[in-house]
């Protein structure tokens, strides 16, 4: 019996995790039905790893940006490097992209309330220049929001709602937050949270969100769902993910294959060429 097909949008192939068994890692995603996967870049060098990667595997793809959590690393303009990377036929998306006021400068290294407000300018710049990538090049944004940084995320994106959408990843939010996000004509990706005992918010988040307006994603090597929680999680993980998924929303896998996957092609446009 064939398995259902489903997609890891959201992946970090080329963290040092997988160096050992990544030609085994994608067999076994392949093994479970995971068709697609897509590697996401952290900075210029993750990016161009990620890039590395989906020229070596023919179903693997690409996303190139620069992480919220490392921008005291960044330059001052990432637009025209990410611009060139972007041109690759196999780079579907701008991202890992967002904000991140989970760690600010003030909670370590007794840093001060005023370096949290550079901190947090220095991420929105970022941000903007990135939704500036990806409107000028065509591609939709991969965005990370984590910490209490969810209002001002949308502020910065709304201004580019008619030319880029977004996936606010790993999503775990509430209902309204969920309203919000597909307001703005972007949506949301659901990561293994959605099988742990005490993230019964986010399954009420999957039971709300209409179908055709969410992924799946791993969010690997972080995030495995149960049973595999404590371990490192990798895309063939998928399969527990959309099985919960599935179980939640009352539908069956190939329903859920055929809107998720549909979803995929459309927010990243090159992976269905």
């Amino acid at each position: 019996m064939k398995l259902p097909t489903f997609f890891d949008t959201h992946a970090h192939l080329d963290f040092p995790d997988f160096e050992n068994d990544l030609p085994q890692v994608i067999e076994r995603a392949q093994a479970a039905g995971i068709a697609n996967v897509i590697s996401i870049g952290t900075d210029f060098e993750s990016s161009k790893r990620a890039i590395a990667l989906a020229e070596r595997f023919p179903r693997v793809f690409a996303a190139v940006g620069w992480h919220p959590g490392h921008v005291t690393a960044a330059p001052a303009d990432v637009r025209p490097v990410l611009r060139e990377l972007a041109r690759h036929p196999k780079v579907v998306a701008i991202g890992e992209t967002g904000l991140d006021y989970y760690r600010l400068p003030s909670a370590q290294n007794a840093g001060t309330t005023e370096d949290d407000e550079r901190y947090k300018h220095r991420q929105a710049e970022l941000f903007r220049q990135q939704l500036e990538v990806a409107a000028d090049t065509g591609l939709n944004c991969v965005i990370h929001q984590r910490g209490d940084c969810f209002h001002d995320t949308l502020g910065l994106l709304e201004p580019f709602r008619d030319r880029v959408k977004g996936v606010f990843h790993c999503f775990a939010g509430d209902l309204e937050m969920m309203r919000r996000v597909l307001a703005l004509g972007s949506i949301v990706s659901f990561t293994g949270i959605v099988t742990f005992k005490k993230a019964q918010s986010v399954r009420n988040t999957v039971a709300a969100v209409p179908l055709g307006k969410f992924m799946l994603e791993t969010d690997c090597p972080y995030l495995a769902p149960v049973p595999y929680r404590g371990k490192r999680c990798e895309p063939a993980h998928v399969k527990e993910i959309s099985e919960t998924v599935a179980n939640v929303k009352g539908c069956s896998l190939e329903a859920l294959s055929v809107a998720t996957c549909g979803t995929a092609r459309e927010f990243f446009p090159k992976m269905a060429v």
